[in-house]
């Protein structure tokens, strides 16, 4: 399976066709326009485990990065697309993100490590999302405002560094969304990539690679973050 998402969302450029073909026994969930000039696709696969999700996010020159979630939005494997990269995450995790716990009383806290198939060190992840109260409608669709941050740090305990910022949670797609990031060392330079635009399947630009959205001639600058 692993093969096959490299070969197919990360090998070869996507963007001539309207939308990228997906391994038999998977099946499209939702795709979301966003600020930045980015796009993400969902899907999920037969094989997988319950609640299992995959995450794909393309920029205006091709896939970034794609991404396998359970439901509690821990970052299981991540496929980067330049240089090719796939980084795994440690379980169990010290302290695994808890979506339910998050919905339920408005604060979750974690600690993670992911390692990649590259060489390079392990990277420990230790934050937080909070709920802030705040409920929006974006194109329809019901979305809660969170707050976070978090700390990267490498094996010796250092902080490599630290971000925070704002985003969205869906509780009916168990997904969060990007909103405003920035890092602490330069807290005025902020970087909004909030959704605009969800499509649902049988709707124009369902699984659609290419970014709508504050599209030019310069490629996104903005982070993936948690």
């Amino acid at each position: 399976m692993r093969a096959v998402f490299i070969a197919i969302c990360l090998a070869a450029p996507a963007m001539a066709a309207e939308t990228f073909a997906l391994p038999q026994g998977c099946s499209g969930t939702l795709t979301v326009q966003m600020r930045q000039c980015l796009v993400t696709n969902v899907w999920t696969c037969a094989a997988d485990a319950p609640g299992e999700q995959w995450v794909s996010l393309f920029t205006q020159e091709g896939p970034w990065q794609v991404r396998k979630i359970d439901r509690d939005f821990q970052w299981l494997t991540t496929f980067y697309a330049s240089p090719p990269v796939v980084e795994t995450m440690q379980l169990p995790a010290a302290d695994p993100s808890n979506l339910d716990e998050l919905l339920t009383t408005q604060n979750d806290l974690y600690d993670f490590t992911v390692t990649r198939d590259d060489g390079s060190e392990p990277e420990r992840f230790v934050g937080y999302d909070r709920l802030t109260g705040e409920t929006v409608q974006i194109d329809g669709e019901t979305l809660l405002r969170t707050e976070f941050a978090y700390d990267q740090l490498n094996p010796a305990g250092d902080i490599v560094s630290s971000s925070a910022g704002r985003q969205y949670v869906s509780a009916t797609h168990r997904l969060f969304f990007f909103g405003e990031d920035w890092n602490l060392a330069t807290p005025d330079q902020i970087t909004d990539a909030s959704p605009v635009q969800f499509i649902y399947p049988g709707e124009a630009g369902f699984m659609s690679p290419d970014p709508k959205f504050d599209c030019g001639g310069v490629l996104s600058s903005f982070e993936v973050g948690q």
